[in-house]
């Protein structure tokens, strides 16, 4: 048998083994067992000093890994924010593992950066941003945060007559930035990587539900920033976007929105009101592997002005060129973020997108909305607290005293019929659910609702 045969044979078994474990998904418990974490430790010890067969190494990390799993990809994970993987966007996944393509430059892979291209259009159109806004395909959105807010401190200190990519932060003129209390911890990072750092910003008061308040905005000029949310990670809620980013725009200040989740509520009719007056920013960051449902990783950064996106990230001017790196008159991918050589994440994306076509984004969308609505519904009938207006996908549920509903979410994560995480809300402790998944079904609602109540009503 030659090697090629024995590649494929092998890429088949890998195949079936993950279509066994979609397929089964459904069926197990969300979070491991664990004994079966603990089984984990079977992979380790030390290093075989001879080849192993390939096979062999398939087989154990099937048989030790896949049970020691959080079965995100399945209808009843409600953690964090977590999009499961559609079916076409999975595939495309395993076949762009078969290409192994470096997404770099286009002489790398003609493929990889059409997709791009193209799938950078369909999105522009479906977050109603503006068509000519460049667009950079990164791993999360706090590489994106990172990317776009890049972007702004090229323009804002380029407006003051300093090249930030050429000189530095040293002696350069101070940029203001402004959050809002609810910032959330990725942007931060993002802020004190890019050399702004963590403290120094503005945070502006919010209201009940953690929306920035306009009215608290302070002065704002062409050398601040300004961050705004599209979707608080707890509540769901959005800032006031065209009253903030009128006030900006009048001082010349900058605009960008984290938007994770939130910014795909511009995609569903029924939700696109919540988005209305983000695309006036001047940059957005989301994430794929949220409510578009591709597989881990996939971020995406955009900006309005496309020049200043390039101008921040890419790495051949002046003393930095390298003579090897011979590029074209086409959009170069590798300009646009801050990796040289990533993977073509830009295959599953447009796959997504295409299987889904605009209107199943918008009804995905929305049928997690409505799901959410219904876990609200029927835990207020039960007798417990939902904290939020729950306007998107979000829900927050107290079940009474802290510790109870602390106790209340571990005894939920270690039965495994469903899993939601935990957070404070304006100092109280809360369950957090989050409906992001094409694969939840209304039964996987009403049978996580029955799990909650029952547990909440023992405690």
């Amino acid at each position: 048998m030659t090697p090629k045969t024995k590649k494929g044979d092998l890429l088949a078994d890998a195949a079936a083994r993950g279509a066994r474990y979609v397929g089964e998904i459904g069926d197990r418990r969300v979070a491991p067992l664990p004994e079966d974490v603990a089984r984990l430790e079977e992979l380790g010890g030390s290093l075989n000093e001879a080849p192993c067969d390939p096979a062999e190494v398939i087989a154990q990390l099937d048989e030790f890994g896949s049970p020691a799993t959080v079965a995100s990809t399945g209808g009843r994970y409600f953690g964090f924010v977590t999009g499961g993987a559609l079916p076409a966007a999975m595939a495309a996944n395993w076949l762009a593992g078969a290409w192994d393509q470096n997404a770099a430059l286009v002489s790398q892979s003609p493929v990889a950066t059409k997709l791009e291209e193209i799938a950078a259009g369909w999105l522009l159109d479906l977050l109603g941003l503006p068509p000519k806004s460049a667009v950079g395909f990164v791993t999360c959105c706090t590489a994106a945060n990172f990317t776009a807010l890049a972007a702004a401190r090229h323009a804002l200190l380029a407006r003051a007559g300093w090249n930030v990519e050429d000189r530095g932060l040293f002696g350069a003129p101070e940029i203001k930035v402004v959050v809002g209390a609810e910032v959330h911890v990725s942007l931060l990072k993002a802020l004190a990587m890019l050399g702004f750092g963590r403290t120094r910003v503005t945070r502006v008061p919010v209201d009940g539900q953690g929306r920035m308040r306009a009215d608290a905005l302070p002065e704002l000029d062409e050398r601040t920033l300004v961050c705004i949310q599209a979707g608080n990670v707890n509540t769901g809620a959005f800032d006031p976007a065209e009253e903030i980013c009128s006030r900006a725009h009048e001082g010349r200040a900058w605009v960008h929105v984290d938007g994770a989740f939130g910014l795909w509520a511009a995609a569903a009719p029924e939700r696109a009101h919540l988005a209305a007056g983000f695309a006036g920013a001047d940059s957005w960051a989301t994430d794929g592997h949220k409510w578009l449902n591709v597989p881990y990783d996939s971020g995406l950064a955009f900006v309005r002005e496309a020049q200043h996106l390039p101008a921040a990230m890419s790495g051949t001017s002046g003393s930095a060129r390298a003579a090897y790196l011979i590029q074209g008159d086409q959009r170069e991918p590798w300009q646009f973020t801050p990796e040289g050589s990533r993977r073509a994440r830009g295959v599953e994306i447009w796959a997504a997108l295409r299987s889904l076509g605009r209107r199943g984004l918008a009804e995905m969308i929305e049928r997690n909305c409505k799901q959410a609505g219904r876990f609200a519904e029927g835990l207020r009938a039960a007798g417990f607290a939902i904290l939020n207006d729950v306007v998107l996908n979000q829900v927050l549920v107290s079940f009474g005293e802290a510790e109870t509903t602390r106790r209340v979410i571990r005894e939920i994560q270690a039965e495994g019929t469903c899993w939601c995480g935990g957070t404070e809300w304006q100092g109280k402790a809360a369950m957090r659910i989050s409906v992001s998944s094409w694969a939840t079904t209304d039964e996987d609602v009403e049978r996580s609702i029955e799990a909650i109540r029952r547990i909440a009503e023992a405690t």
